[in-house]
């Protein structure tokens, strides 16, 4: 199952690039240059230097019965601090970025460090069309405390693909990792792979007024375990203001969940977000 999954999606993201290089192949001159400072704003595959702050607030979950016990709840909210550093290369870019967030449950009094986030995506020259780009890369998690987030490292890796078009830009991001522990330790019939994370977006800009509105950070998951699956819904409100040398971009945010029976984890019923963003362009 786990093969034939992931089959698919190489397959479709094969087939997203060989798509998006055939629209531009139109115009050589707009390969390499036309996508718009405002659109570079809102983009984490864009080759630029980006500062993030974040806070999300999740007050509400929904407390149904999951297997003859009410479904837990998640955490309150929590600071979120991204940063990505370039490093361009003649034949590929590589983008590292760090992610790190401060959980609070605040019921419990409980606060602390989630699992620290490290993920390089790699994207050859090749998969790089001007407008959009796609590319694959190592992804780690460091340890977090215990009280907030799993104590143990993680390894595997991310895809990401993204395509400008006229005011619309869309995308998709896939992650999967897997726990670093004994195996032997697991439960029969359960394997060491964490849920498998797709994340889907569409945005469109209104004109060069710089605002925008996006779908909301909806990551769905995928179970192996369990094969439960996971869809949150949102949308979200922004403004990009583009300077000399660099942008900034502040949205709000809100998100629920639209799919959670078979899911047995927490299921958020209203989340919001607020976010503010600096980034600095490289090169061309």
């Amino acid at each position: 199952m786990k093969t034939k999954i992931l089959f698919l999606i190489v397959c479709f993201l094969t087939g997203f690039v060989l798509k998006a290089q055939e629209a531009e192949k139109t115009d050589e001159s707009t390969q390499q240059g036309e996508q718009s400072r405002e659109s570079q704003a809102m983009d984490a595959t864009a080759t630029q230097w980006s500062f993030q702050a974040a806070y999300q607030s999740m007050p509400d979950y929904y407390n149904d019965i999951v297997n003859g016990s009410p479904r837990p709840a998640g955490l309150d909210n929590y600071f979120q601090l991204r940063v990505v550093a370039p490093v361009p290369l003649k034949s590929i870019t590589i983008l590292p970025r760090l992610t790190i967030r401060h959980y609070e449950d605040v019921n419990s009094g409980k606060s602390g460090f989630g699992n620290t986030e490290l993920f390089a995506l790699v994207i050859p020259k090749a998969t790089d069309w001007g407008t959009g780009r796609a590319g694959i890369g190592p992804l780690v998690t460091a340890p977090g405390d215990e009280d907030v987030a799993k104590n143990e490292w993680g390894y595997g890796f991310a895809a990401a693909i993204v395509n400008n078009s006229g005011q619309w830009f869309y995308g998709l991001l896939f992650t999967q990792t897997w726990r670093s522990i004994d195996p032997s330790t697991l439960p029969a019939g359960q394997s060491d792979a964490n849920p498998l994370g797709i994340a889907p977006f569409l945005a469109y800009r209104f004109g060069t007024t710089g605002i925008y509105l996006q779908t909301a950070d909806m990551v769905a998951l995928y179970d192996w375990n369990t094969k439960g699956f996971y869809l949150p819904l949102g949308l979200r409100f922004g403004k990009v203001w583009v300077l000399e040398k660099a942008s900034w971009n502040a949205y709000i945010e809100y998100k629920t969940s639209a799919i959670y029976e078979s899911w047995e984890g927490p299921a958020v019923k209203n989340a919001f977000r607020i976010n503010l963003s600096y980034t600095m362009p490289v090169g061309k």
